[in-house]
């Protein structure tokens, strides 16, 4: 499964890695983007113009299926539950966030294990460098993009700067290891 991390200059990434991967690929897709609070949410309706995928946000306890993609619900903390069920949690923000890259990144770490594969996309806090470890650490796939390609680059150096064996790859090598992750 991939789980995709992004905040600030990240959405047009998202819409281009979404858009190059192969039309075979069926595993799920979650996306924990730093959203507002409290307004109406098109971005599941903008990403299903751009994608194969069926694309909705999580629910509480809803199946994770493949051939979906994933979006964290605005204020939410998205969890994975040991039986591949969502978990939407209130608990205080993480790096002024929620929903948090770091959390979500460490839940679906200590559930699929080597079956992770997480991606550090540009923002401009810290979250997600210690998620990102986690699922290093838990045997999965790592990847960050280059801070030198990135619009906010605290979220990629920090990624790089908490661990050392993370693929640091610009979008099209981002597109090239997905697709071949999935086979």
């Amino acid at each position: 499964m991939i789980i995709i991390g992004g905040s600030g200059g990240s959405f047009d990434l998202i819409l281009s890695i979404l858009q190059g991967l192969d039309k075979e690929m069926n595993m799920p897709i979650v996306i924990i983007l730093h959203r507002l609070k409290n307004t109406k949410a098109i971005l599941e309706d903008f990403l299903q113009l751009h994608t194969h995928y069926t694309v909705k946000e999580a629910e509480d306890k809803e199946f994770l299926k493949t051939g979906y993609i994933y979006t964290a619900p605005s204020d939410y903390h998205l969890l994975l539950e040991e039986n591949f069920r969502f978990s939407l949690d209130t608990s205080e923000e993480v790096n002024f966030s929620r929903p948090s890259i770091d959390v979500s990144f460490e839940s679906f770490s200590r559930v699929l294990k080597e079956n992770c594969c997480g991606i550090i996309l540009s923002g401009a806090n810290q979250d997600g460098a210690i998620g990102l470890q986690v699922i290093g650490k838990n045997g999965g796939e790592t990847i960050v993009q280059d801070p030198k390609e990135a619009e906010f680059t605290a979220m990629p150096e920090a990624a790089i700067a908490k661990y050392k064996n993370h693929s640091v790859c610009a979008l099209n090598n981002i597109i090239k290891k997905l697709n071949y992750y999935a086979k």
